[in-house]
């Protein structure tokens, strides 16, 4: 397996267009990476056209953002949803959790402590329990009722986590809620754990090094890109605090996807251990869903080769 080696980006943001700069060097470093790691060429493609057309701007992306929201920015060419809202998440927060995913540096605790009222062993706890690491994950466990589950989080803490979100979110989501609830097939979810699991063990997938837990001989965390359809996933073995702990390391699968027209998402494809389906795989939240896949298996999953 072939290491990968990551860059860093310029960094300066203070010229007239320093956000168009700074957003087009982390465009084309997903880009890089992507194709390192065997991405679709039409995905790499893509982020690469986005940054040409950030390079060539004469008005500011985060201009636009504060003036037009993120329709001014989708309406830019080669700038769909699922870009438009990766730019708003940079200019928000100053950073890209896909490009620090794809480079094994990504920090849900340091994520969450930006929260007000998130400390640092509140963070960790959420992380741990929750299994999450995005900021819209975080506020779907805020009303889904999992967030109140996590020690030292009252009903208030819950009310003050859910506004605080709604403002650091709302913006990147304006123009995004035609298809809010459109998510992967459990078929092609599943399939996708298949071929990254299946792949992952024979050897033919690329490593990256994780910052948390790093090993000692060098990358050690195998990545898979595909697509099903419209969506674009991407594979990794868990790499959580809870994963280690309980020995999942290699059984826990995150799957993250988007569409063109979708922002970012993810899920965990484990192997369950009690009752009926104990023995299968199950996207967790959809367990029903699971199993009725495999009572029913499909003929043939909607795979693109080299996605």
């Amino acid at each position: 397996m072939k290491q990968l080696v990551t860059k860093a980006g310029p960094r300066e943001t203070t010229a007239a267009n320093g956000w168009n700069r700074w957003i087009a060097a982390r465009l084309r470093d997903v880009a890089d990476l992507l194709e390192q790691q065997g991405a679709n060429p039409f995905r790499t493609g893509a982020y690469r056209r986005a940054a040409g057309t950030l390079d060539t701007m004469q008005r500011n992306a985060g201009d636009i953002l504060a003036s037009e929201g993120v329709e001014g920015l989708i309406e830019l060419p080669h700038i769909g949803k699922s870009i438009a809202s990766a730019i708003v998440e940079m200019i928000q927060t100053g950073r890209w959790l896909q490009l620090e995913r794809l480079r094994g540096s990504i920090d849900p605790v340091k994520l969450f402590r930006t929260i007000p009222g998130i400390g640092p062993k509140l963070a960790a706890d959420i992380e741990s329990r929750l299994h999450i690491e995005t900021l819209e994950d975080l506020e779907v466990a805020a009303y889904d009722g999992r967030l109140n589950e996590v020690p030292g989080i009252g009903v208030r803490r819950v009310t003050a986590i859910r506004q605080a979100l709604v403002s650091l979110l709302q913006r990147r989501r304006v123009g995004m809620t035609s298809q809010a609830n459109s998510v992967p097939d459990v078929a092609d979810l599943l399939d996708v754990d298949r071929e990254y699991r299946e792949k992952s063990e024979a050897g033919h997938l690329p490593l990256i090094q994780p910052r948390r837990f790093a090993s000692d001989e060098g990358a050690s965390l195998p990545i898979f890109h595909t697509q099903r359809g419209d969506w674009h996933f991407t594979a990794l073995y868990s790499n959580t605090p809870r994963a280690h702990e309980l020995g999942r390391t290699r059984d826990w699968v995150v799957i993250y996807f988007h569409a063109d027209s979708e922002p970012e998402a993810q899920c965990t494809v484990v192997t369950e251990h009690f009752g009926p389906l104990r023995g299968l795989r199950v996207v967790r939240g959809r367990e029903e869903e699971s199993g009725q896949f495999h009572a029913h298996p499909p003929v043939q999953a909607n795979h693109t080769p080299n996605g």
